[in-house]
């Protein structure tokens, strides 16, 4: 392995800088100060087309230093800064190093109503609170998708599974012309959209809308891009569509629709195949393939994959979806209303098969369980959202975001297992056939007025929320276990069981705030939230007699209400001056909470009373125009579930009894994070490092005791303290040399965590950690090839106290390389390849696979056409077994997995615009 990336990376590097170079340097002032130009930028364009050629940033000291390779055709060297006139020189050829001394740059002070030459964009701007990246500066392949044009943006990294970072910030959220596009998360807005469509790519930090529309700093650490369209692109309509068939039946089918009219935008999308895919990620290689280079970045942290709260299956089996979603915004009565809305609906059917192993580790000697089961969950969704923004006034604003969701499941789930000793004596077997219907409908609203006085900084607002969910789950079960060595009656079920669930939650905020200087302003807020649960469980045993489920039994059945209702009151201090901003706020949480069990006939009543501080801040402090410090921190109680609170039997799974325990305290959580992000444009190199952690109090954990026949009864206890912390940095350089680019990234991240929980009764500690370093390379020659290969490895260690093990450990392997041909003309190659290996499976199951995947396509028909034929696990070697290591338990186990296939797609793509500008025309006026 270390000799592949050695050799790889020598590659690279002899290809990178394999032609002579030659340095443009020099110093921008201002001509009035003298004072340095922080973030000019400093870039070359060819006389004949003003194609970008090479670009660079000035430092905090206005120095400017770039390497460009020989030019041997006429160019403009140019420096622009924002507010100020652009300095240009000619130069028929770059053969030599040039050094410019101190160029002064002019500020442009002119007025309105006069004509201005109209000069292309500089590659890179950087405002007070935006960062702007010219798309038309960086240059794509003509079929490019959105997420491909990001890629190529200085400062912007896409991980493996999808994230973008922009200077080590996280993004979470991307809009199309100021407004989110199917979802705030906005992975169909850059897997779809084409690259040649998009003007500018802003910058900025995440707010919220509470945030934004009161004027305040955004406190999260996270940032957001804005999708601009190009002028004359937004008056049309463009597309996509792609169907693909294959062997084993396997089928794709996707449909992008955009329409675009100024303000108004109307998309229409729709997916079915059965491929493990939601079905958007319409990119040029792999379409919708599962396991190609985009398809991770749909997976949710439970293992299900989707968009905006819609969900497609899982992980593990094999899924057939089909969806469709339609997405508006528009702008009217003068821009006073901006409205934006989705609707959804989407079928999903998942197959599965699953194997485990699980040893089960107890201080009286371990017990192994092994099992087989057959899923198949058949899921039916609709989801309807909008958002309003209602400018009601100059001073007063309106936001209002209704959601609705309604789903229905049925899954039919069969099981066997049994569970035996160490000398292989069994303890018990059950087998399970189920059959589950159920119906949830869920409605969310935020209604946010926000009204601002004559003072600057002096405002008013009012929040009201809601979320009113309900659940209806029926379900037919034959459940049988036998017990073999404690003497315990074999429990054998055939019953009907109705679940009925409702909650209800309600909060109503209010806020003033009131400048006290120029910087700093003091904020008052309090807030009411209460809610109302209620879970109602009615069994019925099968009458052998009439031949249904008639006859009632009360040990399986119970009701349980549950209210609660929170008062919050905090003061807030802001500070907010040019390069250092920050928030503190103070408060104290008032919570009264109300529980009771309806069981045989017996009610149970637990009331408890809290008083508990609640305090959280932020702090940031800009160093540079891309270097900065970054603090949160926060401290808040969390209060136990009723069922962790209510001390009567649950009989609901026959081999694990569940008893609450009323003398639960709440779980008090202190939580810290800090990092320092730099990007220096001038070398086009990052770095980003951080460090948080979490200290948990009454921390609430299981309590299970194990009977002869490993029949479990389950408790929760509070535990003093649980402790984890993170760190980790990484690093990143870009190399531009003509049509060459190199970029290299590495970094590492770091994790310690203490615990402490019950097995069988007894304490024990756990203290673990881990480091995951990594390194990734790309090489690319600009319409001609692409090579991106990449390396992590993972350790974890856990040591333990007074446990039956004394530590565990693994480690995993994980290199890929993706490689993309553009040659000959019209033709697309790709080949994505992985291997994985992972110390932590058992013997028995594979420990090493390998994950291959090639695509061949060609552009036709005036490039509307693409055919494209694609082989999904070359090698033939894909696998899904895992091995899950917990305090109690360690567990293997095996899933049904997506196996070789080859499949021919066609893709067609409609493009139809409003007229382009006049070609000529080189002034526009300014009125």
């Amino acid at each position: 392995m270390r000799f592949i990336l050695s050799f790889v990376f020598l590659l690279f590097l002899g290809f990178a800088f394999s032609q002579n170079s030659f340095t443009i340097s020099g110093k921008i002032l201002d001509q009035d100060s003298k004072l340095p130009l922080e973030a000019a930028t400093i870039y070359f364009t060819k006389v004949s087309d003003s194609t970008v050629v090479d670009y660079s940033i000035t430092n905090k000291y206005g120095d400017f230093n770039l390497k460009v390779k020989n030019i041997s055709y006429p160019v403009l060297f140019k420096a622009s800064y924002n507010g100020y006139k652009v300095y240009e020189k000619r130069f028929e050829t770059v053969t030599k190093d040039i050094h410019f001394g101190s160029l002064e740059l002019q500020e442009n002070v002119a007025s309105l109503n006069e004509i201005v030459v109209k000069s292309e964009a500089p590659p890179i701007v950087i405002k007070s609170d935006t960062l702007e990246f010219n798309a038309s500066s960086f240059k794509v392949t003509p079929d490019a998708n959105v997420e491909a044009l990001l890629k190529q943006l200085p400062g912007v990294e896409i991980d493996e599974e999808g994230k973008i970072t922009v200077n080590g910030k996280e993004v979470n959220n991307i809009l199309v012309n100021g407004k989110p596009f199917f979802g705030k998360d906005g992975k169909v807005a850059t897997q779809n959209l084409p690259a040649e469509i998009i003007d500018k790519i802003q910058v900025t930090d995440t707010k919220t809308k509470e945030e934004e529309l009161s004027g305040q700093n955004a406190s999260s650490n996270e940032s957001t891009i804005n999708l601009t369209i190009q002028e004359d692109k937004n008056k049309g309509l463009f597309g996509k569509a792609t169907a693909g068939y294959g062997t084993d039946d396997r089928y794709e089918s996707s449909l992008l629709f955009n329409y675009f009219k100024d303000t108004r935008k109307i998309s229409v999308l729709g997916s079915s195949n059965n491929i493990n895919s939601v079905g958007f990620s319409m990119d040029e290689i792999f379409d919708n393939m599962g396991g190609g280079r985009n398809s991770s970045i749909w997976v949710n942290d439970n293992g299900s994959f989707g968009i905006n709260g819609m969900q497609f299956g899982g992980n593990t089996g094999i899924t057939k979806s089909n969806m469709i979603g339609v997405n508006f915004a528009d702008e009217w009565f003068n821009k006073k209303i901006d409205p934006n809305g989705s609707y959804y609906f989407s079928n999903a059917v998942t197959d599965n098969t699953n194997t485990t192993k699980r040893v089960n580790l107890l201080p009286t000697g371990n017990t192994i369980s092994d099992s087989k089961s057959v899923t198949r969950n058949d899921v039916n969704a609709h989801n309807v959202s909008f958002d309003f923004e209602i400018q009601i006034d100059s001073t007063t604003t309106m936001y209002i975001s209704p959601n609705l969701s309604k789903s229905t499941n049925k899954n039919r789930f069969t099981s066997s297992s049994t569970t035996a000793n160490e000398d292989l004596v069994l303890l018990n077997e059950n087998n399970v056939d189920n059959f589950t219907s159920s119906d949830n409908t869920k409605f969310q609203n935020n209604i946010y007025l926000n009204k601002k006085f004559n003072k600057k900084g002096r405002w008013g607002s009012i929040s009201f929320k809601n979320t009113n969910s309900k659940d209806n789950t029926d379900l037919s079960t034959i459940n049988n276990t036998i017990f073999y060595q404690s003497g315990n009656s074999n429990d054998i079920r055939n019953q009907f069981v109705y679940d009925d669930d409702k909650r209800d939650q309600y909060t109503v905020e209010l806020g003033y705030n009131e400048p006290v200087l120029d910087s700093i302003s003091l904020g008052v807020n309090m807030s009411y939230k209460w809610s109302n649960a209620e879970e109602l469980k009615n069994t019925f045993d099968f009458n052998d007699f009439n031949g249904d489920y008639t006859n009632f039994n009360d040990l399986l059945s119970n009701s349980i209400f549950s209210k609660s209702s929170t008062f919050n009151s905090h003061v807030r201090l802001s500070l907010n001056k040019s390069k250092i901003r920050g928030r503190l706020s103070i408060g104290t949480d008032v919570l009264d909470y109300d529980n009771t069990a309806l069981y045989l006939g017996q009610e149970t009543n637990v009331v408890k009373n809290y008083i508990y501080p609640s305090v959280d801040g932020y702090f940031s402090w800009t160093l540079g125009k891309s270097k900065s410090l970054y603090s949160y921190y926060s401290y808040k109680a969390s209060l136990p579930s009723a069922n962790q609170l209510l001390p009567f039997e649950n009989l609901s799974n026959p081999l694990n009894t569940i008893v609450g325990n009323e003398n639960l305290k709440p779980e008090e959580r202190f939580s810290f994070y800090s990092n320092f992000n730099n990007y220096d444009y001038s070398t086009r190199t990052g770095f980003f490092a951080y460090l948080g952690g979490d200290v948990t109090g009454n921390k609430i954990v299981s309590s299970t005791v194990y009977d002869n026949d490993f029949k479990a009864v389950t408790s929760y206890v509070n535990i003093n303290r649980a402790s984890s912390m993170y760190a980790g940095f990484s690093f990143n350089k870009s190399f531009k040399e003509g049509k060459r680019t190199f970029k290299y990234g590495f970094g590492t991240y770091l994790d310690y965590d203490f615990d402490q929980g019950l097995t069988n009764a007894e304490l024990y500690k756990s203290r673990g950690y881990g480091i995951s370093p990594r390194v990734n390379f790309s090489w690319m020659l600009e319409d001609l090839i692409t090579i991106s290969p990449s390396y992590r490895y993972n350790y974890q260690n856990t040591d333990f106290d007074n446990y039956i093990i004394e530590k565990t450990n693994f480690y995993k392997h994980t290199f890929k390389l993706e490689t993309t041909l553009y040659w000959p003309k019209n033709i697309v190659f790709g080949s994505d390849f992985g291997y994985t290996y992972n110390s932590n499976i058992s013997d028995g199951f594979q420990k090493d696979f390998y994950l291959w995947n090639l695509s061949l396509g060609y552009n036709f028909f005036n490039d509307q056409l693409l055919a494209k034929v694609k082989m999904y696990d070359v090698l033939d070697q894909n696998v899904n077994a895992r091995r899950t290591v917990t305090p109690t338990a360690i567990t293997d186990s095996e899933n049904t997995v997506l196996q070789q296939y080859l499949m021919f797609s066609l893709t067609y793509k409609l493009q139809k615009f409003g007229a382009k500008e006049k070609k000529g025309s080189n002034f526009i006026l300014i009125d």
